[in-house]
């Protein structure tokens, strides 16, 4: 991992063991925020808010899933709230961090958050580190 990969990494590690009351030892890559490290809704904006600050980037809400279903061209990313298969594709792409086994069929709008490792805030951080870099060189 490079330097500036290997920052963002602690920035995103330090700042959800803060907001979650934990460790950082106790945070992992592939732990799910909610599952695995007892992270609720409002956990997901103070997480958010953090590493804005700290890595002076903007997190749009919804960011994963709107890409997502963007990627869906004319094709429905959901139906009634549930995904259809090519949501389910094009969010399985847009998470690769995300073991195959977790998008399951019937899956709901709702679930998603459900999904989000350490590792999908790790991901988005050095995209939009990296998209705020190209912006400004």
């Amino acid at each position: 991992m490079d330097a500036e990969r290997r920052k963002i990494y602690e920035v995103v590690v330090q700042n959800i063991a803060e907001a979650l009351g934990l460790d950082e030892e106790e945070v992992h890559l592939e732990d799910t925020l909610i599952e695995d490290l007892g992270a609720e809704s409002l956990d997901f904006l103070d997480i958010a808010f953090r590493l804005e600050q700290d890595l002076g980037i903007k997190i749009p809400r919804g960011d994963i899933q709107a890409r997502a279903a963007e990627s869906a061209g004319d094709e429905p990313f959901e139906v009634d709230g549930v995904l259809t298969a090519v949501g389910l594709a094009r969010l399985r792409e847009a998470m690769p961090e995300i073991p195959d086994e977790r998008f399951k069929e019937g899956m709901t709008v709702r679930e998603i958050p459900y999904l989000f490792t350490v590792e999908t805030f790790f991901n988005l951080c050095v995209r939009l580190v990296g998209e705020k870099s190209a912006v400004t060189a």
